[in-house]
């Protein structure tokens, strides 16, 4: 029997739901026998939503817009999370309104230190032991992945990345962004999942016949989450499943397929 997902205040997802304590359920290979492509986003997916890591980036965004626009802390954050909400990224806001050099921008906000980030071995052996390809889907940079999973252990784990550099700036959730995914890496969407922690990123791939996993916090786990992306409500046809332990999640599928190929 699988269980529904729990959040303080957040009523039940139709979806199902995978917790660190979850005992064996009978859902892995039911629904996830035809993936061939596993697609994953980088920030508060592949690590804990509690990290310390995108606040130090987010910061790191609020101090090249005070340099940029001689504001004071409080404006320029402002302006940010305004480019953010209606562009999908601050850079994208910025390219757009202010034609700003896209990777002065990306160099500077993920020149951060990245020690806090503990390895995750059993994250990366479920990583590797999922069949097919294993893909990074990201609104950062190539250079921001690569440095990240390499902090996680998990530098071996993706086939590829594909970053806003290759979206042309365009961020998710935009469909030409999942498209240009699609086409690069020769992805068909009907064999393929998306884990990402920002629930209306996945409303495209939903509609493309990808299967779709919103990755959340433990319960009393900090949510770094803008205000306006965290839900009111799990039960949202876009969400297929719904998890707050990704290795958990991922160990649950390959140990029903293994059990079904005996």
């Amino acid at each position: 029997m699988t269980r529904k997902a729990t959040r303080d205040n957040i009523p039940r997802p139709t979806g199902e739901f995978f917790g660190a304590s979850e005992a064996r359920t009978a859902t892995g290979h039911r629904h996830f026998a035809e993936i061939d492509t596993w697609v994953f986003d980088l920030d508060n997916t592949l690590y804990p939503a509690d990290s310390d890591l995108w606040p130090k980036i987010d910061q790191r965004i609020t101090q090249f817009m005070i340099a940029l626009f001689g504001l004071d802390g409080l404006s320029a954050r402002a302006l940010q999370k305004y480019y953010y909400q209606h562009y999908g990224t601050t850079l994208r806001g910025l390219i757009e309104d202010h034609g700003i050099s896209a990777i002065d921008f990306l160099t500077y906000v993920h020149d951060i230190d990245r020690s806090s980030l503990v390895p995750d071995p059993p994250l990366a052996a479920a990583i590797a032991a999922l069949p097919g390809r294993k893909l990074i889907l990201t609104n950062g940079s190539r250079d921001h992945a690569l440095l990240t999973a390499e902090a996680l252990g998990l530098g071996a784990s993706f086939e590829d990345i594909f970053d806003i550099i290759d979206a042309e700036f365009v961020p998710k959730p935009e469909l030409r962004t999942y498209q240009r995914f699609f086409d690069k890496h020769h992805v068909d969407p009907e064999t393929a999942v998306m884990f990402e922690d920002i629930e209306r990123n996945l409303i495209v791939p939903h509609q493309r016949g990808m299967k779709t996993v919103l990755v959340v916090p433990k319960p009393g786990q900090e949510d770094h989450r803008e205000p306006f992306e965290i839900p009111t409500s799990l039960a949202l046809p876009h969400i297929d499943f719904v998890t707050n332990d990704l290795g958990g999640f991922l160990t649950e599928i390959i140990a029903e397929k293994l059990l079904e190929s005996h």
